[in-house]
């Protein structure tokens, strides 16, 4: 159990150094709004979703109906469609442990959990996955919580600190790219979400390239298996 728990700890490493600053900015950000830390505390723990928490603060100031919140909650969490299928074969069998790895899986988690561990043998799998999930979601907690203190302690221009979730997604990209011989999948997602930014505009492209990378990639999966 103790080396499971060590091998989640490191893992996790990378990820904790992103979520304490990215919550961080977060809670700075939620602070200068004029929210409280409860409210910071809250969506951290219950939304626990970087890029919809930061959209939400600007849904927030604007006064958005419920619709509008439902529809930009689908946009900005689409890709989440997709690579939760490829996790269902993964997780299939984890039990009382589902329901939360389900939650849990952010772009950085399930970064994580799709490489091989081969020192962590079969039967405690699932086990490792529900502690990367948990340490990357105290990570989160716990930097959103940082960042509202302080926020609510020193007062300054926050203009730009959430462009720190844009460079968390460049940092995944980059080490997937790292780990991985297999570069076509990330081609054609930059390919195609670069295409419908051109055609549908930044406010539109995210559901069709999203739908668009999931047809090609289906195809490709496809001809692999044919092969």
């Amino acid at each position: 159990m103790r080396k499971i728990w060590k091998t989640a700890l490191i893992a996790t490493v990378p990820v904790m150094t992103g979520y304490l600053v990215l919550g961080f900015g977060f809670g700075i950000v939620l602070r200068s709004g004029g929210h409280s830390i409860l409210t910071a505390l809250a969506m951290s723990v219950f939304i626990y979703a970087g890029s919809m928490q930061y959209a939400a603060l600007g849904l927030f100031a604007a006064g958005a109906s419920p619709l509008t919140v439902f529809f930009t909650t689908v946009m900005v969490n689409a890709r989440h469609l997709f690579y939760g299928i490829s996790m269902l074969d993964r997780y299939k069998n984890t039990g009382k442990y589902k329901p939360y790895l389900i939650f849990a899986l952010t772009d950085e988690t399930y970064s994580l959990v799709c490489h091989d561990t081969p020192d962590i043998a079969e039967t405690d799998r699932t086990r490792y996955w529900f502690l990367v999930s948990l340490f990357n979601h105290i990570y989160w907690v716990t930097g959103s919580l940082l960042g509202a203190v302080i926020g609510s302690l020193v007062r300054f221009n926050s203009e730009g600190i959430d462009f720190a979730l844009t460079a968390l997604f460049v940092c995944v990209f980059v080490e997937q790219w790292m780990h991985t011989k297999r570069h076509a999948p990330a081609l054609i997602g930059l390919g195609v979400t670069a295409g419908c930014l051109l055609l549908f505009g930044q406010d539109q492209f995210l559901i069709p390239a999203m739908l668009v990378v999931a047809v090609l990639l289906c195809l490709m999966r496809g001809e692999e298996h044919n092969a």
